[in-house]
């Protein structure tokens, strides 16, 4: 079962690429697969997600599909400086939500304008890594984020037009840092690794402007306190035939005590705008096989905690389970094109706004897609 570093190369690409659906605001997983790679490495990828999510409000209207599509673009490279010392450099997009309920008769609208909500999160990590021997790499780095973020809500579930049914908030733009630290050991004779990363929490300050009465009152400029929270990411691949490598992921996010409560909505509802409940823990296992020297290909299933139920209703559901499929094709050793398709079967889950339960939202799904670029040079 030994494999040569051509062919760990291509089976350790055949890693999944699809996105994630994953609890409270969790998008890219945050991997840095890309910084483990052998050698000076380079890849850019593109992301894409069509989620359904529908359901009934407290009154049985019908609530139709109220989740937008997105897509985030990923990108990393990797340059081993010695023969002991790496650096990488890894983009990606790890926290959003981008949600719109239609102007239909619901609890969600109020027939002129529909709940949404649009949150953009942009990461930048530099790491790196120490090899003391070929089987060690220890590595660690700052992380530079941006959040920001606008909030509409309308209709009689945030207790209509005199209540929080025209309320709007914007939550500019705001930069802040962190860290991340981690380990791996591999053995590269039978494509053996295992590596665990922490990423600490970022403390953001968000200029907020909330406005109450579709835009009419103002209410004074304040700061709002958005903590984008603590990860643990466990990875584990080895060789278990010829050209055959199984592969897993484990990812804890602590999420229970992630709340964003802005000042004005907070005085006038007692409540916070979004909040869990519950950490996330999610799981990704899978099989990745070499068929000649310029196919390969991996097939996965995946499992989602949820963030704790009953959920915001800008963003009703309760986990997931999944399965996807990718291909690869490497026209020459040194670089290769993959792409992914991922199905997801969405948990069903309450939409609660402060104390009460204001909708159910069951048997829905998910269509996630991906395409990169990988080179090695």
């Amino acid at each position: 079962m030994k494999l040569n570093k051509i062919y760990s190369a291509i089976l350790l690409s055949t890693l999944p690429l699809t996105p994630a659906l994953a609890a409270g605001l969790d998008r890219s997983g945050q991997s840095i697969a890309a910084f483990l790679q052998s050698g000076n490495y380079a890849e850019a990828g593109i992301s894409v997600l069509d989620p359904t999510v529908k359901g009934k409000d407290l009154i049985k209207n019908n609530v139709s599909d109220m989740a937008e599509d997105y897509y985030f673009p990923s990108a990393a490279i990797k340059v081993q400086a010695t023969e002991q010392i790496s650096l990488g450099l890894l983009y990606d997009q790890p926290f959003g939500a981008d949600a719109m309920y239609s102007l239909e008769q619901s609890m969600f609208t109020n027939g002129i304008e529909g709940t949404k909500v649009e949150v953009e999160t942009h990461n930048l990590t530099a790491l790196i890594g120490y090899q003391p021997t070929e089987n060690w790499n220890f590595y660690a780095g700052p992380v530079w984020q941006t959040v920001k973020g606008t909030v509409s809500l309308r209709g009689l579930a945030y207790g209509g037009e005199d209540k929080l049914g025209s309320y709007d908030i914007n939550l500019k733009e705001d930069d802040a840092y962190g860290w991340l630290a981690g380990f791996a050991y591999q053995i590269p004779e039978i494509a053996l690794r295992a590596a665990v990363t922490y990423r600490s929490e970022i403390k953001h300050e968000l200029d907020t402007t909330e406005t109450f009465g579709f835009g009419a009152i103002q209410r004074p400029n304040a700061l709002t306190e958005v903590v984008t929270p603590q990860s643990v990411n466990i990875d584990f691949q080895t060789g278990v035939a010829a050209n055959t490598l199984a592969f897993a992921n484990i990812r804890w996010v602590h999420w229970d005590q992630f709340a964003v409560s802005p000042k004005f909505l907070n005085t006038a509802s007692g409540n916070n705008l979004i909040d869990y409940s519950d950490d996330q823990w999610s799981a990704t296992v899978g099989v990745g096989r070499k068929f000649n020297n310029q196919w390969s290909g991996s097939a996965s299933v995946g499992w989602d905690s949820g963030a704790g139920n009953p959920v915001t209703t800008l963003g009703p559901v309760e986990g997931f389970w999944s399965v996807g499929l990718g291909g690869q094709y490497s026209p020459a050793e040194n670089y290769f094109i993959q792409a992914g398709v991922k199905y997801f079967w969405l948990g069903d889950a309450t939409a609660r706004t402060g104390t009460t339960d204001v909708g159910e939202f069951e048997d829905n799904y998910a269509l996630g897609y991906g395409l990169k670029i990988g080179y090695r040079f």
